[in-house]
């Protein structure tokens, strides 16, 4: 008992320190200056990661940390609790010890802004929420972890609200996000129909015993349906990723964080942290499949074309995200919870890297107007270095192991289309980010500003999370390769992997090596081909009007405006004109201006004559007698 008020006590004070953060930091950040702030909001982030490290390593798992009753349901409650298990310990451990990083990394990136303190406020509130979304024990708690962030994400997406094109950014990700949003409400109202209760580890208990009648089974078909949108807005997947590349309009600090490490990881846990129920609809997991797969592929063919060096990563972000999708859908919830580990610290390498190489050009964004940057700013280089040969798939980087145990599985599955689009995906995912690196660090520089190197503050932490990008691999290193698949090992209580196929020792190892170095040599020549086309770029390039719906990504963004942004302006102004301009603003106003009529005819006969007071009285004595006289014959 003494033990669970101490693990409780420590829990508490690893999501409430955020959140106080947050307040502090938005109420005296400007009183304090940003030394204050910065020391502040990293200490206070720092102190979160240490206790969720220290759940890591002395709590004995599962472990229910109840603080009270939260929402009486009929017969039902719902608990205010947090679930610290594998799946939500891993996330919260990448959630607290990738986001101090890049705390940090902004002290140096936002100095001088004139918005620190609010921004500050808003990261620590965006770990609050983050951490509330991966340890509540309910739906209805990673609910509001969910919301939570999504709010932060308009927040910071909209930081520099000044520009119109960074305030419609923001507008864009709310909205589109709270398309997914109904689907998660739907979720839970179906789940709730079929298995009174909220509780996550109630419903998977219950699901994990059977005997679910017809009905039963269409209510939780409909829920998965539902979590899979909620996923899809979250995640940036087909149809709602649009919302992603413009989110680029934020600080890079925030695209690292909440763009590429954690928030758009969370609809990756919830199809993780639902498994079971899935399992019971495995045409459902079909779907997650061959979304994940062709948003990997679609984007990928989108980011080629980019010129944004935020953009390109953005694109490869969706693109990623489509993987780990596809790992989902394939039943390896492993395997896609080990990409988006390694995941979380290449990705966060590259925006980073990238922001370091934007304020060093004086915010200059695009590559053409780079090149040449890695003599003049060598940590970046070499630490981006890292990051696109992670990605890449380069042997032996943590991006080679976790996406070559995605591309097993998908070999394995032996369904060819979603075998075709992994693997043109990979080779497109290293020539994109090939182009990004020559264009931006090799041949002739083409900017307008001189470059200079970041400050220590950004380049440490680029040094660290390239030192973790090339050294998470060992986390799932394959026990066909000598390792010990740890995370598979830790993750195994609580996902389970669906098992393709069997085969002897000897031929899975024959196949799994055949693999890695089908996979790497797709890797190398998409890196190969980016070498021998770009390092001699002189800022001319898919000039052929052949290229423009590539440019213009697919005019997804217009097919949008004309068949729904305009629709809904036209119905809009329809509410606004007719509806509440001609009828209720008519009825109401007809109404006043007929008692007003009514009062002016009535007021006449308020005169003050007392005599002609007595006449009305005996017209309506007269009247009375008339109506008495009249109704007795």
């Amino acid at each position: 008992m003494e033990e669970q008020s101490h693990l409780q006590c420590i829990a508490a004070l690893a999501v409430l320190l955020p959140l106080v953060g947050s307040a502090l930091w938005f109420s005296l950040g400007k009183k304090f200056g940003e030394k204050f702030v910065s020391i502040g909001a990293v200490s206070f982030l720092a102190l979160s990661f240490a206790c969720i490290a220290y759940i890591f390593f002395t709590a004995t798992l599962p472990l229910r940390i109840n603080f009270f009753q939260w929402l009486p349901l009929g017969t039902s409650s719902v608990s205010f609790a947090f679930l610290f298990d594998p799946l939500s310990l891993a996330l919260s451990m990448v959630v607290t010890g990738v986001g101090t990083l890049i705390h940090l990394y902004a002290t140096g990136y936002m100095h001088g802004d004139a918005g620190f303190g609010r921004f500050f406020s808003y990261l620590n509130l965006f770990v609050f929420s983050m951490l509330m979304l991966t340890l509540s024990d309910s739906l209805p708690g990673l609910f509001l972890g969910w919301e939570g962030v999504g709010l932060c994400s308009y927040l910071l997406i909209s930081f520099w609200f000044t520009d119109e094109a960074n305030a419609s950014a923001g507008k864009k990700a709310f909205i589109v996000n709270r398309v997914g949003d109904f689907g998660f409400l739907l979720a839970m109202f179906c789940i709730f129909k079929v298995f009174g209760a909220l509780s996550i580890p109630e419903i998977l208990q219950t699901v994990q015993a059977g005997n679910f009648s017809g009905d039963d089974l269409f209510w939780t078909r409909l829920a998965c349906f539902g979590l899979v949108l909620g996923a899809a807005g979250k995640s940036a997947q087909i149809p709602l990723y649009v919302w992603l590349p413009d989110a680029m309009a934020g600080p890079t600090p925030v695209s690292a964080l909440i763009h590429a490490a954690t928030m758009v990881t969370a609809g990756v846990y919830l199809c993780c942290r639902m498994q079971p129920l899935f399992l019971l609809h495995l045409d459902v997991l079909n779907v997650i499949a061959y979304m994940g797969a062709i948003t990997a592929f679609f984007a990928a063919t989108i980011a080629i074309f980019q010129n944004d060096i935020k953009k390109v990563l953005a694109y490869s972000t969706i693109s990623q995200l489509g993987y780990m999708f596809l790992a989902v859908g394939l039943g390896a919830p492993v395997a896609a919870y080990f990409h988006l580990i390694t995941h979380a610290f290449f990705k966060a390498l590259l925006f980073l890297g990238a922001g370091s190489v934007i304020h060093g050009l004086h915010h200059e964004q695009d590559m053409r107007h780079m090149g040449g940057l890695r003599t003049k700013m060598p940590i970046t280089f070499w630490c981006m270095t890292i990051g696109v040969l992670a990605i890449a798939g380069v042997p032996p980087l943590s991006g080679f192991v976790s996406k070559d145990e995605i591309l097993h599985n998908v070999w394995g599955n032996h369904d060819w289309t979603l075998v075709a689009l992994a693997f043109t995906t990979a080779f497109m995912t290293a020539f994109y980010m090939g182009r990004l690196w020559i264009m931006t660090f090799f041949g002739k520089f083409r900017g307008h500003h001189e470059a200079h190197e970041s400050p220590w503050t950004m380049t440490s932490v680029l040094v660290i999370l390239a030192a973790a990008s090339a050294l998470a691999g060992i986390l799932n290193w394959p026990h066909l390769w000598g390792g010990s698949e740890t995370l598979g090992t830790y993750l195994s209580t609580v996902v389970q992997a669906l098992i393709h196929h069997a085969e002897d020792p000897a031929h899975a190892l024959q196949s799994s090596l055949t693999l890695a170095v089908v996979s790497s040599l797709v890797g190398l020549a998409g890196l190969t081909i980016a070498y021998f086309r770009y390092r001699n770029f002189s800022g001319e390039e898919f000039s052929s009007p052949a290229f423009r719906p590539f440019q213009n990504k697919y005019y997804i963004d217009e097919l949008y405006d004309a068949i729904v942004v305009k629709n809904l302006r036209m119905f809009g102004k329809f509410l606004w004109k007719v509806v509440d301009g001609f009828v209720l603003d008519g009825v109401l106003n007809g109404s006043a201006a007929l008692a007003s009529r009514t009062s002016t005819y009535l007021r006449q006969l308020q005169t003050g004559l007392m005599q002609q007071y007595a006449l009305w009285i005996w017209i309506g004595f007269l009247i009375l007698l008339l109506g008495a006289w009249t109704g007795r014959s």
